[in-house]
């Protein structure tokens, strides 16, 4: 019963007509979708991310490996692995939180990238193109790809492994025991 029907309630019984204006309310109401999840192991992270490197190749074009912080930690050090790139450079950008998307904040970018020029920027995930757009416009001419793509990102990106579905939220091995783990620095 919603709030509104224990206030009348209260009051004493609905009547018949009470009760089916109450129905057809909350059969009107907007139904909360939860989010769909797809959820990565580390055993199909590193099989997407050699695909992916394989197609880097050859490594002679690039200075380094830009990763993005912090989802694009772990592919650009399974990249680097993969190319044997050992010049990593990390652009500290923050635009999630575990489940929500917030303003986009740089906090480091990579100062010896330039333009990017001979540089291959590796996120996580292209989602709806935020972060993706503030990279461009920081490194134009780096090569950025992602392991995940969903459908309103992957235009932003120059290659990636896997399409995901807009409406899919992406649970990453690194996030995850056998439920979410909560970062020690978010423990009281």
């Amino acid at each position: 019963m919603d709030h509104s029907a224990c206030l009348l309630a209260s009051a004493g019984p609905l009547s018949h007509l009470q009760e089916s204006i109450f129905a057809r309310q909350r059969s009107a109401a907007p139904e909360v979708v939860m989010p769909k999840k797809f959820y990565v192991s580390w055993d199909n992270l590193q099989r997407e991310a050699r695909r992916l490197a394989r197609r880097q190749l050859p490594v002679s074009q690039w200075k380094g490996i830009i990763a993005v912080s912090r989802g694009g930690l772990v592919p650009a050090a399974l990249m680097a692995r993969e190319l044997g790139i050992r010049n990593v450079e990390t652009l500290c950008i923050s635009s999630y939180d575990h489940d929500n998307q917030r303003e986009l904040v740089v906090v480091k970018p990579a100062t010896t990238a330039g333009d990017g020029e001979g540089w291959l920027v590796v996120d996580d995930l292209v989602d709806t193109g935020g972060t993706a757009k503030a990279i461009r416009e920081l490194y134009p001419r780096a090569k950025f790809i992602t392991i995940f793509a969903k459908p309103q990102g992957e235009p932003l990106v120059d290659d990636f492994e896997v399409s995901i579905p807009q409406d899919t939220w992406i649970e990453q091995p690194w996030d995850m025991a056998l439920e979410f783990m909560t970062p020690i620095c978010d423990e009281e």
